[in-house]
């Protein structure tokens, strides 16, 4: 849509009108204006699947495997694939804007919502973030790039201000964003946190560069609840105030570009760009006034379409996986010599397959990793489960599995919305006792979850409520719990999503139902969820322990699936330590010792310390894979596919910088050097590379060449000759890094410049031209504020992980005509 044509229905507009669009008109949907065409714009949560508008169980997504994941496949096209799956999705549930991908860096391991993004390295974030925009956005729904910008850190992450100098923002915190913008993104999320002291949403930084050197023609929106004042953001280049209806905007604004404080073409701007936006998604029509909206997505049936995604989601599972360790080539595991398979720990039968916070979804299906070991080994080896020591103390939510609706008899729970008086106003039939959002009444008082609890042992259960406000816990009558929780964060993930539990025991029959009822009054300002947990007693974990060794020791291989908890990867909340929580080492350690055919599977989002990894044989690392876990890791387990992942973040043994501000402030004072960058300058190596992954088969890098010189304004074709060595085909991941040996600029010690994938048979060569961007070779200068070239020579490196680099070639970054260098002689380019 023109520039003419988007102007011409902004001057029909007055300006209550024009203010009116630019907040939300409810949590998740824009306002409509039928009087140019406008109907509502709706937005979403994503990454790993589109949750459409609010919570609710009974509306399922698919649910892809975590952004780490598919960081991990180095795969531009199967993320675009992905990206598409995404927005057929977004189709499918009405949605417009899907508020994704996270293009935030890994910029230390302890922070808490890394599952949500990419990688520790600007170039590989830009690149898959790029390819998961073009997929969502070629199907007609707007991506969003979040979170603008160094949003790294979880930690105080509504108030912190990241100090951060110029070229570091530059080069590494700002170059995904930009390579965003690059690939036509429609959105751009500014980020809570503060930046040089400005919060994000009144920032510099999204006129310039976001809007004037990078061009980005799209709207600003805010993260939820982001916009905090009404004249500094509204002059600043944030467009959408998020959520509606209320909002730091609105009549506030009205009367701040009234009296001169804002003036009313920054508005017009905003609202041009919002239309833009709807034009895109086909939210406009630019028809007669009097022609009717258009209206939104259609939404489908749950299954309608869905069935055809299930093998790219098992094949982004293989994809993404990571072969850390495979000693004596114990992996891939023929089946026709299995009899008896152990799969052994907590998250084997009920496994992590997206992170909290947020970006959670409700999975169509979940194939667990025993679920899909059972499968793949049926009518071939018998399959036995050993859960070891108990890993996560939250309590269970009541579930279809163990409850039932007092008035239906339907599996699952009654929720009821009571008056002042304690009169119902509303019944519904809900799937779980996790109720994050139940019908939104205005003379609702109280929320009510009441449930049949089925239980199949006897003994004291552990019971719990979770709410915010006044919460009551009663079984077959009897008041358990009765008490005022006072709401203690600002912070929405945790007051919407993850209230606090207050729990009791209560003695219970097997075969006897018993009648759970919770209670919790609404408290403005404090969200509506509600729980109902119940869990059965535990057997102590030195008898699970000792139980699951004993049952290693009879095996022929034993699969260890451990991982992280909620508590620990959670939006909200860094981490504090690395460790695997429990006892899950021990386990590791004490499987091994009597079965030396031992598979341990890591189930996290990111890096976890791992001491035992040298004591087993084979090492995979399996992150949040999402739905369809269990097929894609058998898959891989038996060798129908090849672990294809290669490591997108650095595996270490501690953190090298801090995710926690000191008086409000967060120091970026290791510049450059995160990651690998910060690791290659240490004289002890981490536990695994960036970009570390084995396959089923062995690579020789043969030879690399590169033309002797290169212009500064034009990329680098790398070309890498390699051969399979192995005895079956095989996928490898071609990386190329740049150094400089000699320089006048402070650099890293080298930093990926590159990526190709490489497939080929048994004995096979093949060569794959990795082309590395110009602005590879150049740096940030902040006394010129503009890209540099420092001329000279620089050295390839061609190899398959940050460290494992067997190929290098020297090249000469050309010079200009002397008339065209300052005496520094270094060149300006001001835009490349």
């Amino acid at each position: 849509m023109g520039i003419d044509e988007l102007d011409r229905l902004v001057e029909k507009l007055d300006l209550e009108r024009k203010v009116r669009l630019l907040a939300g008109a409810t949590v998740w949907s824009t306002h409509a204006e039928p009087g140019i065409g406008l109907r509502a714009m709706v937005t979403s949560d994503g990454p790993v699947g589109v949750r459409g508008q609010g919570w609710d169980e009974r509306s399922t997504s698919l649910t892809l495997p975590s952004a780490t994941a598919l960081a991990a496949t180095w795969d531009d096209d199967l993320v675009e694939l992905l990206g598409g799956l995404l927005a057929d999705e977004a189709r499918r549930k009405g949605v417009d804007v899907l508020l994704a991908p996270t293009l935030n860096l890994h910029r230390s391991p302890l922070g808490g919502r890394h599952f949500e993004c990419y990688s520790e390295d600007p170039l590989l974030t830009g690149r898959i973030g790029a390819a998961c925009i073009r997929g969502i956005q070629a199907g007609g729904v707007a991506a969003t790039a979040k979170h603008y910008v160094a949003n790294d850190s979880e930690t105080e992450r509504l108030t912190l201000d990241a100090r951060v100098d110029e070229r570091t923002l530059r080069e590494l915190y700002l170059a995904p964003f930009e390579a965003a913008v690059e690939a036509g993104v429609w959105v751009v999320m500014s980020a809570y946190n503060g930046v040089n002291g400005t919060t994000m949403s009144e920032s510099p930084l999204l006129a310039d560069p976001l809007k004037e050197s990078w061009g980005f023609d799209g709207v600003v929106v805010s993260d939820w609840g982001g916009v905090r004042s009404t004249g500094p953001a509204a002059r600043a280049a944030q467009d959408l105030a998020m959520p509606g209806p209320e909002s730091a905007w609105g009549e506030a604004l009205v009367a701040a570009v009234r009296a001169g404080e804002v003036p009313e073409a920054a508005i017009d701007d905003k609202v041009r760009r919002l239309l833009r936006l709807a034009s895109r998604v086909g939210a406009l029509t630019l028809a007669a006034e009097d022609s009717p909206v258009l209206p939104g997505p259609a939404e489908q049936g749950e299954q309608e379409g869905r069935e055809e995604y299930g093998a790219l989601l098992r094949r982004a599972v293989a994809a993404s996986t990571v072969l850390l360790r495979n000693e004596d080539s114990l992996l891939p595991l023929d089946p026709s010599r299995l009899r008896r398979v152990a799969v052994i720990g907590p998250n084997a039968a009920a496994p992590r397959i997206q992170g909290g916070g947020s970006a959670g979804v409700y999975p169509v299906s979940v194939v667990s990793p025993l679920d899909g070991i059972r499968e793949a080994l049926a009518g071939t080896a018998e399959v036995l489960h050993g859960p070891g020591p108990h890993l996560d103390d939250r309590p269970t939510p009541l579930g279809t599995d163990n409850a039932r609706d007092p008035l239906t008899g339907e599996p699952g729970v009654l929720v009821r919305l009571l008056d002042a008086a304690g009169a119902e106003i509303h019944a519904e039939h809900r799937l779980t006792g996790r109720v994050l959002e139940p019908a939104r009444i205005d003379a609702a008082v109280t929320v009510e979850i009441r449930a049949l609890l089925s239980p199949e042992v006897d003994g004291l259960w552990e019971l719990a409520v979770a709410g915010w406000g006044h919460v009551q816990l009663e079984a077959d009558g009897h008041v358990l719990v009765d008490e005022e929780v006072e709401r203690d964060t600002d912070d929405p993930a945790t007051v919407h999503l993850s209230p606090p539990y207050r729990r009791a025991r209560f003695p219970v029959t097997a075969g006897r139902d018993v009648e759970l009822v919770s209670r919790r009054r609404l408290v403005p300002g404090s969200g509506i969820a509600s729980v109902l947990a119940a869990d059965p007693p535990r057997r102590a974990d030195e008898v699970e322990l000792a139980a699951a060794v004993e049952l290693a020791r009879t095996c022929d291989a034993v699969i260890v699936v451990v991982g992280s908890t909620e508590e620990i990867e959670n939006e909200g909340a860094d981490r504090t330590h690395l460790e695997l929580p429990g006892r899950q080492d021990e386990l590791v350690r004490a499987v091994a010792a009597v079965n030396p055919a031992t598979v341990v599977v890591v189930n996290s989002g990111g890096p976890m310390l791992l001491p035992w990894r040298e004591e087993v044989p084979a090492v995979l690392l399996s992150w949040f894979p999402g739905q369809e876990m269990g097929h894609g890791l058998a898959d891989v387990l038996f060798g129908r596919a090849e672990p294809g992942g290669r490591l997108p973040t650095t595996w270490a043994d501690r953190a090298l910088v801090s995710t926690v501000p000191e008086d409000g402030t967060l120091t970026y004072a290791e510049g450059l050097d995160i990651g690998y960058r910060a690791w290659l300058r240490r004289p002890a190596p981490p536990a695994y590379w960036f970009g570390h992954g084995l396959g089923y088969t062995s690579w020789s890098y043969e030879d690399v060449s590169v033309p002797w010189d290169v212009s500064p304004e034009s990329a680098l074709p790398v070309r890498v000759r390699l051969r399979n060595t192995g005895e079956r085909a095989g996928r490898e991941v071609v990386q190329v890094y740049l150094s400089r040996p000699e320089t006048g600029v402070t650099r890293p010690v080298r930093w990926l410049a590159g990526y190709a994938l490489a497939d080929a048979g048994p004995g096979e060569v093949v060569e794959v031209t990795v082309d590395v961007p110009a602005r590879a070779f150049l740096h940030w200068s902040a006394e010129h504020h503009a890209w540099r070239a420092e001329e000279g020579a620089f050295t390839v490196l061609a190899g398959r992980s940050a460290a494992d680099l067997p190929l290098s070639a020297p090249v000469l970054l050309g010079t200009e005509p002397p008339t065209s260098r300052d005496p520094s002689g270094e060149r300006s380019l001001a835009v490349l």
